[in-house]
């Protein structure tokens, strides 16, 4: 049951440090950036969440033993799960499957209920997140919708706290924001409060490429959406609290330098933000250094870059998303995930036990590893189907070298093989090994496969 009094972690929210930008190329410019990561929940989001059940209990939508329910891109939910259970509510949560592991873990951490469901699809579609949520608050006893889309407290929240934060840390002045838009509530909540105490200052809109938001603000034309990897910016339909009046330059930002620029903040300023952190730097870096003039520019970080370790800070998985900029070869090893020459292979050693081979594959979430002597020389290839057999009758097999479970009469292709040579042998149910005279280069899976073709299509 929801207590009388308020958690002491709430008090937390809000009031987040504003710092320089030094060590990047800003032009004439002043760019600041705040640290919304540093809110108790890691996200600028804890402010919505506070303020949605606030109003919600106000207004009697939530009362004691009631349920939130919210579909959101991971950071809203975790706002309102970090309210909503220190309050005592149960939380329900719709969230689209491009979401990161390291989101859906917290959420769950936390006690929320988490529901996945596609990213693929449109507003509209009976699987869309938002539609979803929307049924289950409707099927669920004493529910209360969060929604944040339409939810008047979210650019209140933002009109009311983080407008007047930033204002009076720049000493009223300010000629700029950078922010990108997901629900909307940020960018309408520091419109309403600027046009007030400032209302020449700019509104700078940072989109992934694929979202419909900088194209409608600059046109007033709706496109047609794409997708996008970077998570809780961008949009496919136009959130009924979005007022875009302000916005005077908007940027669309590829997800390659959004996720490179999120990399580049942390090497330089020691900052470690997310994915929309890192769309908001480039479109800010790109705003300062066109002006001809000096002007004093705010952006946000948006949330933590603990929330993508998996991902923008995952240099496996961003190759796998053709982010990351290799060495091209114009051959098969343009299709190796890791690379031998690039020091990225997952290997054991012949004289190596089975378990350690079985914790390696269980490390790097594969299913087969190379066998090298001293770390170089190719003997073998030992996978899951290896380490079982006999494993059942004795686990203690477990303590047997490498060497008597791998494969060692291997077959390998050149890296100059062709595609149809490449699906023979996965066809086969083997692993491809790609080697010549200069040596071994690395392993080809059929999910390796299936990746470059599926990279191919854009």
């Amino acid at each position: 049951m929801p207590s009388d009094s308020r958690p002491a972690v709430l008090e937390l929210i809000g009031n987040t440090p504003l710092v320089r930008v030094s060590r990047f190329d800003t032009g004439p410019c002043t760019l600041y950036l705040k640290l919304e990561s540093q809110n108790p929940g890691g996200s600028i989001k804890d402010r919505i969440g506070l303020a949605m059940i606030d109003a919600a209990e106000r207004d009697g939508r939530l009362r004691p033993g009631g349920t939130i329910v919210e579909a959101t891109a991971g950071n809203t939910g975790l706002g309102l799960a970090l309210v909503g259970r220190a309050k005592g509510y149960r939380v329900v949560l719709v969230v689209p499957d491009k979401m990161s592991t390291e989101k859906v873990l917290h959420l769950k951490a936390m006690g929320a209920e988490v529901h996945i469901t596609r990213s693929d699809v449109g507003k509209g579609h009976p699987e869309y997140y938002q539609d979803v949520a929307a049924r289950l608050a409707q099927d669920i006893p004493d529910a209360f919708f969060a929604d944040q889309f339409n939810n008047p407290a979210n650019p209140l929240a933002h009109e009311c706290s983080t407008a007047p934060e930033i204002w009076a840390q720049t000493q009223h002045d300010l000629d700029a924001i950078v922010v990108g838009v997901g629900s909307a509530g940020t960018l309408t909540g520091l419109t309403r409060f600027f046009k007030r105490v400032q209302p020449d200052l700019e509104m700078v809109l940072a989109d992934p490429v694929g979202s419909v938001m900088a194209e409608y603000s600059r046109s007033g034309t709706l496109g047609t959406p794409g997708s996008w990897a970077v998570e809780g910016i961008g949009e496919d339909f136009i959130p009924s609290i979005c007022d875009l009046s302000s916005v005077r330059k908007a940027y669309s930002i590829s997800d390659e330098e959004s996720f490179d620029h999120a990399r580049q903040l942390l090497r330089a300023e020691g900052i470690l933000g997310g994915s929309s952190t890192g769309t908001l730097l480039a479109a800010a870096l790109r705003y300062c250094r066109e002006q001809t003039q000096p002007k004093r520019v705010v952006s946000f970080v948006c949330d933590t870059g603990t929330r993508y370790l998996s991902k923008v800070y995952n240099d496996q998985w961003m190759n796998d998303q053709g982010l990351l900029q290799y060495k091209r070869y114009g051959d098969l090893r343009d299709l190796i995930a890791r690379r031998f020459e690039d020091g990225r292979v997952i290997s054991v050693g012949p004289d190596d036990t089975l378990l350690t081979a079985f914790q390696r594959m269980r490390l790097a979430d594969v299913s087969q590893l190379p066998v090298l002597v001293n770390g170089k020389q190719l003997v073998g290839v030992i996978d899951e189907s290896d380490i079982l057999f006999g494993m059942q009758e004795d686990p203690s097999h477990f303590r047997l070298s490498v060497a008597s479970a791998m494969t060692d009469k291997v077959q390998t292709l050149a890296p100059a093989a062709s595609l149809a040579e490449l699906q023979a042998e996965l066809d086969r149910g083997l692993v491809a090994i790609i080697a010549d005279a200069s040596g071994f280069h690395g392993l080809i899976t059929r999910f390796d496969l299936l990746n470059h073709l599926r990279r191919s299509l854009a």
